[in-house]
């Protein structure tokens, strides 16, 4: 006898089957280091953003400076960094080796000029105190001209930080006491310094090179007389007593150079490069000289 089947409605009635949707769990150990993998990330691209040119910088004597320590300065603002030190190939320069910041591309030119600013204390200055304990750093003075990377640098620090100015040769028989930054004085005040020294062409002579600034290179005349004011000068009479001429202090520790230009109206301005002898002493006329040169106000 046949089973009698169930019927088409019983069919259906099968159980549906659910699917339950699983969630991906991260596991929360990985946060950290995935955190810290994008921090360091973007130091890295702000660090590369920072980054300017590579340039090279001869120097004599690198002494004090250090790789990713020393750096580079213009106005006291942080333009670059030293990278590496290396001896060229004759062993007689050190190739400094620095990366400059974006902000400070621009110096990577034709015309700029480095030094080594380190403390020093002479007769007369002292110079680099700041970097007593931080160590030596690289200064420089932005150029203007084509983009440059290999420089030379300067053993000592340029006199004139101005760019504009009156530049002359005065031409002694000797030295004496002048040297780099002895001071340029006329009726007393500062309008100048030496900025490099060097035998004449026969060597029976001192070229003296002398920085005037702009502000006062009308001073200085065709028919200007200079004279060395270094030392004391001391006169003594059975009448008069003694006489102690002195220009002033720094001029006896540092040495220095006086000068004095005549009231004469066809006495044109000196141009740049002239040349002028340098007394030692100067004559009695030169001292009563007192000619009316407008002198522009001093800029803030």
């Amino acid at each position: 006898m046949n089973e009698p089947r169930d019927p088409p409605e019983a069919a259906a009635e099968l159980p549906e089957a659910k699917v339950k949707v699983r969630k991906w769990n991260f596991p929360v150990v990985w946060a950290v280091p995935v955190v810290a993998a994008i921090v360091a990330g973007y130091l890295i691209f702000h660090r590369v953003h920072e980054y300017g040119p590579k340039i090279t910088i001869t120097f004599k004597d690198a002494g004090g400076l250090k790789s990713g320590q020393t750096p580079i300065k213009y106005r006291g603002v942080l333009v670059g960094e030293v990278t590496s030190l290396e001896l060229d190939g004759n062993l007689q320069q050190v190739l400094v080796k620095a990366r400059l910041r974006r902000t400070g591309a621009s110096i990577a030119r034709e015309g700029s000029v480095f030094w080594i600013v380190r403390p020093e204390v002479g007769i007369g200055n002292i110079t680099g105190l700041g970097t007593v304990m931080t160590g030596p750093q690289i200064e420089v003075l932005p150029g203007g001209g084509q983009p440059k990377t290999e420089f030379v640098g300067l053993e000592n620090a340029p006199v004139a930080q101005e760019r504009k100015g009156l530049n002359i040769v005065l031409r002694a028989a000797r030295m004496g006491s002048l040297k780099l930054g002895s001071p340029v004085t006329y009726r007393g005040i500062e309008v100048g310094a030496v900025q490099d020294s060097r035998l004449g062409p026969d060597a029976t002579t001192v070229d003296i090179h002398v920085y005037i600034k702009r502000r006062y290179e009308k001073l200085v005349r065709n028919g200007s007389k200079f004279w060395d004011v270094s030392g004391i000068d001391v006169k003594a009479g059975l009448f008069r007593g003694l006489e102690i001429n002195v220009e002033s202090l720094r001029t006896v520790m540092a040495g220095g150079i006086a000068f004095a230009t005549p009231d004469d109206p066809k006495d044109g301005p000196a141009k740049d490069g002239a040349r002028f002898p340098l007394y030692d002493k100067p004559k009695k006329e030169w001292l009563e000289w007192a000619p009316k040169i407008p002198v522009p106000p001093e800029k803030s």
